[in-house]
């Protein structure tokens, strides 16, 4: 067996390469991956060669949201058997600090993340992988849902850091990936308005087509106008800031109604913005914040599986495995178009 790997060799630049096969060590398996997510990260990663202190040294291998197939067992492996389907959660965590402990798992410092230099990502043909982070997928669901359990999982962890419950407003700033994964969640956890707010029209309509009860333009709209109007001036039970443009977050404190939660999901390339905390004061608001998810992709299998939650809706594109420098050209280049892009291995 070949394995082939696509190796980010410049800014802009991937190549494919054969990389060694690897090797099993105690309780992992090896999956023979089937379809890789393209993340707004790894775009981020090529275009400009880092976010924040993680810095790309060298060739480098993309990818983070991904399912396949186990084609082999290690020693002590006892869950899983060779043709299950899985799909692998992208954060390996240390088991033994405080935040691995007391079940924070996303906050250990020493995780070893997908995609995350110095780690590489999964945009190859086989990988090993400890088996307490892959997780069996139903027949049921397809191995490209089981990519998207990845971008859905930060959108449940969005939902459930505000407390989104029966009979709530929502106003959801950014419908890219993200936002539209943390519609799918509030949908789910029984929010029963939920506005989608964008600046690209093709983003609007999929929220539309997901169930957002109305979408706002904020190009031909004035936000906080439309959002005072049709609350009555009162704000929202829950802000959730996705799009990570500080616009959108100086915007927050205005939307939210008095003892209502903001939700803090997108990365902002500034990272000190000014905010009006008097708001948040004179209102008593929450703020809350994302930092990837804990605990959930058994959960977000379980929805897809149930039917609860469609995440198929949100891919736009798909690619074949030999044209991964073509599908990250297309992304960058049709940003306007492209919700989900993802990549079909061979």
């Amino acid at each position: 067996m070949k394995n082939r790997a696509f190796y980010m060799t410049d800014l802009k630049k991937m190549q494919m390469k054969d990389t060694e096969m690897p090797i099993t060590r105690e309780g992992e398996v090896i999956v023979k991956l089937e379809v890789v997510g393209i993340c707004g990260s790894d775009v981020h990663y090529l275009e400009h060669g880092r976010i924040g202190d993680f810095v790309v040294d060298g060739d480098f291998i993309l990818g983070h949201e991904c399912a396949g197939e186990v084609v082999e067992l290690g020693p002590g492996v006892k869950h899983l058997k060779v043709g299950d389907r899985v799909a692998l959660e992208p954060g390996v965590t240390c088991g033994q600090c405080e935040f691995c402990k007391s079940g924070k798992y996303n906050l250990c410092p020493d995780v070893q993340f997908l995609a995350t230099p110095p780690y590489h990502g999964c945009l190859m043909d086989y990988i090993a992988y400890p088996e307490n982070m892959a997780f069996k997928l139903p027949d049921n669901v397809s191995s490209e849902e089981g990519a998207l359990v990845e971008p859905l999982a930060v959108g449940l962890h969005a939902a459930a850091q505000g407390g989104i419950k029966l009979g709530d407003r929502v106003v959801i700033l950014g419908a890219g990936c993200i936002g539209l994964v943390t519609l799918l969640a509030c949908k789910a956890y029984g929010a029963t308005e939920i506005v989608v707010v964008d600046i690209i029209e093709k983003r609007l309509e999929a929220a539309m087509k997901l169930g957002a009860t109305r979408v706002i333009n904020a190009k031909e709209e004035n936000v906080l106008e439309v959002i005072a109007a049709w609350t009555d001036g009162a704000g929202v039970d829950k802000v959730i800031e996705t799009a990570g443009s500080e616009h959108t977050v100086k915007q927050t404190p205005y939307l939210v109604k008095r003892g209502g939660t903001i939700v803090l999901v997108g990365l902002a390339a500034k990272d000190i913005i000014d905010f009006n905390f008097m708001q948040i004061m004179f209102k008593e608001a929450d703020i809350k914040s994302v930092f990837r998810y804990r605990n959930l992709y058994p959960a977000a299998i379980g929805a897809i599986s149930d039917g609860k939650i469609d995440v198929k809706g949100i891919v736009t594109h798909e690619f074949g495995f030999e044209e991964t420098q073509k599908a990250f050209d297309y992304v960058i280049d049709n940003k306007e178009n492209v919700v989900k892009a993802v990549i079909r291995m061979g």
